[in-house]
């Protein structure tokens, strides 16, 4: 009950915030911005595996955002709909500069970015890392988003448009591919 009246707290929070960008206040579009650009940094970065593409990335999702915020329709929440913006803004970029198989940064990398880091065996890092860089874009994104990020299915499904079930298919797709290719590493976990 509680979460529901802070969703409902955050949504009228967010309509208002909403209507005072579109009226062209400054002091809300600075708020909007700063309550959400760690995140879509956050997750521009995952995607993008480069401190500077990402930087680029969240600039240009912010960019769209404000040049659309007057057709934001409610129909999701805000976060949900910048985050929208941010992976098309990054999936985009990335097919662009065709960087999506040549990272230029570690996976654990992401792992500091508003975060404390996580230790692994350095190989299975590297192996993991790999791993995710080898998935299709698809089961990359939903596992980024959902395993990494934190998203739920319902946020994901919003985001990317497309169906719950297909970001669970997407995520059992990605974590079996991702077995897989670490099977090897499985002794050293069970025992």
């Amino acid at each position: 009950m509680e979460l529901a009246a802070n969703e409902f707290r955050s949504s009228v929070t967010d309509i208002e915030l909403i209507a005072r960008v579109v009226a062209g206040d400054a002091a809300a579009e600075r708020e909007l911005y700063e309550t959400y650009v760690d995140r879509i940094f956050r997750l521009t970065f995952r995607l993008a595996g480069d401190d500077e593409l990402a930087s680029d990335f969240t600039q240009a999702t912010f960019i769209r955002a404000f040049e659309k915020i007057g057709s934001f329709r409610g129909e999701s929440s805000l976060s949900t709909w910048l985050h929208s913006i941010g992976v098309s803004v990054a999936l985009n970029g990335l097919r662009k500069t065709k960087r999506i198989k040549n990272r230029e940064a570690p996976m654990e990398e992401g792992l500091t970015v508003g975060a404390m880091p996580v230790e692994a065996e350095p190989d299975l890092k590297e192996r993991l890392a790999r791993a995710i860089d080898s998935l299709s874009d698809k089961y990359r994104t939903v596992f980024v988003m959902h395993d990494v990020e934190g998203y739920t299915h319902d946020e994901i499904s919003g985001t990317l448009n497309i169906p719950i079930g297909t970001s669970k298919s997407h995520l059992f797709q990605a974590r079996s591919k991702l077995r897989v290719a670490l099977a090897d590493f499985a002794p050293e976990w069970l025992s």
